[in-house]
């Protein structure tokens, strides 16, 4: 039987784990301060320094100083960690979440079909007569 707690857990899962959100938030900005990694992603600061850490450590990420900031680099080449997924690298799924989201198209206007249109014009159709 599923008490409240396990069916809050089963609804509060998500597909990214939290060293993919902080990658991908590098991978938009690589200037980012660790400070705003947290707020967007909903984590403390030092949760992201430990995630940040942890990426460099597995060679996922490089990290340079720039003036007063850090810069990071993703790693060309890094592969996903886990056996079902080896192989292949995270570059393809950064560059699908890091692309901006295409603008959806103007709804298009249909032209009124020909039928609908009012045959008053001369010479097309046969001839309208009052009732």
């Amino acid at each position: 039987m599923e008490s409240e707690r396990t069916g809050h857990r089963r609804n509060s899962w998500t597909f990214l784990t939290n060293h993919a959100r902080v990658l991908i938030a590098i991978a938009r900005d690589p200037g980012i301060r660790l400070r705003d990694i947290a707020a967007d992603c909903g984590l403390t600061e030092r949760t992201v320094q430990a995630i940040v850490t942890d990426l460099q450590a597995d060679g996922y990420l490089d990290k340079t100083r720039d003036g007063r900031r850090n810069r990071y680099v993703v790693a060309p080449g890094a592969r996903f960690r886990h056996p079902a997924e080896a192989g292949h690298e995270i570059a393809g799924l950064l560059a699908y979440l890091t692309a901006p989201l295409p603008t959806p198209p103007a709804p298009m206007t249909t032209p009124t079909p020909a039928a609908e249109v009012a045959n008053d014009t001369p010479g097309h159709g046969a001839p309208r007569t009052a009732v």
